[in-house]
């Protein structure tokens, strides 16, 4: 089998790249002629565990190759992915002139029957949009060419991607015809070996499961975060009160730890998107607008413990920050909390120092030389007057609190993910600030 992934994103790259694992002869497509030299020779775009690897074995292998002309690429492509990338606009809806584009330039080069799969997260319609955008380009070359489009939405967690495609728990697939479900359940066969379904379903059907599960993970850590924020007022202890619920087999032990809210490429786009397209349709999505307000305030929770612990004298403090990506095993910055963080601590004065493991080249390109990036965590605790730690990497997780002591000017630590055990902290001589404890 031959396809074609248009999109050499997160997506784009990850199931193209695990497609030709299986056998399959895949092209990747991008109209950035560098990222795809670059692609070539095996150099990767972004930071995923086990993904550069798996790049170079099939570009050696002959199953995975790169290029910017699709249209001269088509012939013999029985399955088109669109995995190309869907921007908020700044009214939070979806922006598809990346996907119809896409469709467009299909629509006029395709020769014979194929599947035009949507792998990219689309509001719900999409996929009618998408084959009026192809019927219109044959029609516009009289061309009787008959297609299938498919919704097949795309479950990755930044930093297990490659074994999430590869082990999924289930796969969620939209579509109208027969012929469409034969080729797609012979595509995906070898990823269902384990077990977990191929779940076939109609095209909105499909689509809104993605949002929906989004956002009920977005609810989930939003939740918390608010009832960590009342458990500092009341007394009590989000870490017990996690485990007392999760052990609830209704409620599960997952996404349920409270921090400074979540960030990257897909919760805050997805439920502004679904908050967006129920707007459109009359309809006010209450539970997700608390979602994104709770949310919004909480990436400040570590900066106000800061303002309140320095009496708002924030002018000229030497600030350390551990951890800078939205989430520990990406270099993904898109909506990270410490993005806000930082900039309300410049806004005051303070000094920053800030390391972190994979994604200081990333957070140079986005903030330039209005902070400090260290070489190691070590440097960053150099005359510190606090330490604020925002990105559970593993490195981070056992203190050395004797060489924190001859390093730090001040003994305070705000743990932004409760990862360290407060009374430990506290019998070293510090201070120790966590999220709802």
């Amino acid at each position: 089998m031959k396809i074609a992934m248009i999109g050499t994103g997160y997506v784009g790259l990850v199931s193209g790249t695990c497609f030709a694992e299986t056998g399959v002869e895949v092209i990747c497509f991008d109209i950035d002629q560098k990222k795809v030299e670059n692609l070539r020779k095996g150099i990767i775009p972004i930071y995923e565990p086990g993904l550069e690897k798996m790049v170079n074995r099939n570009i050696e292998n002959n199953r995975l190759s790169f290029s910017t002309d699709l249209a001269n690429n088509l012939k013999g492509i029985q399955v088109v992915f669109n995995a190309v990338g869907t921007p908020p606009d700044e009214d939070g809806s979806a922006d598809l002139k990346y996907v119809l584009q896409v469709a467009k330039e299909v629509g006029q080069k395709m020769e014979d029957y194929l599947v035009f799969v949507t792998k990219s997260t689309v509001p719900i319609g999409t996929a009618e949009k998408v084959k009026k955008t192809i019927q219109i380009e044959l029609d516009k070359r009289a061309e009787n060419i008959k297609f299938d489009v498919v919704s097949n939405p795309e479950f990755l967690k930044e930093g297990s991607a490659v074994n999430d495609f590869l082990k999924p728990d289930r796969i969620v697939i939209g579509l109208e015809s027969k012929k469409a479900e034969k080729i797609m359940k012979r595509l995906y066969k070898p990823f269902v070996l384990n077990g977990h379904p191929i779940l076939f379903m109609d095209i909105p059907s499909a689509e809104m499961t993605k949002y929906a599960a989004n956002s009920m993970l977005a609810t989930k850590i939003s939740f918390m975060n608010d009832i960590a924020n009342f458990c500092e007022i009341v007394g009590a202890d989000i870490t017990s009160v996690r485990r007392g619920i999760g052990s609830d087999d209704r409620i599960g032990n997952k996404f349920l730890y409270a921090g400074t809210g979540y960030g990257g490429s897909c919760f805050p786009k997805d439920v502004q998107a679904l908050i967006k397209t129920a707007d459109e349709n009359n309809y006010s999505l209450e539970i997700l607008k608390a979602v994104e307000r709770v949310n919004n305030k909480q990436k400040s929770v570590l900066y106000n413990k800061l303002y309140d612990y320095f009496n708002g004298n924030l002018k000229d403090k030497n600030i350390a920050i551990w951890g800078l990506s939205f989430k520990p095993n990406t270099d993904d910055m898109r909506e990270a909390p410490s993005l806000v963080l930082i900039k309300k601590l410049l806004n005051v004065g303070a000094k920053i120092k800030a390391f972190d493991p994979v994604a200081m080249e990333e957070a140079k390109s986005i903030l330039g030389n209005k902070i400090q990036f260290t070489e190691n965590k070590s440097d960053a605790l150099k005359d510190a007057d606090a330490l604020l730690l925002v990105t559970e990497w593993n490195e981070f997780r056992l203190l050395n609190l004797k060489e924190m002591k001859q390093l730090m000017r001040k003994y305070v630590i705000f743990d932004g993910r409760n990862i360290y055990e407060p009374e430990e902290i506290k019998n070293n001589g510090f201070d120790y600030f966590g999220i709802g404890r």
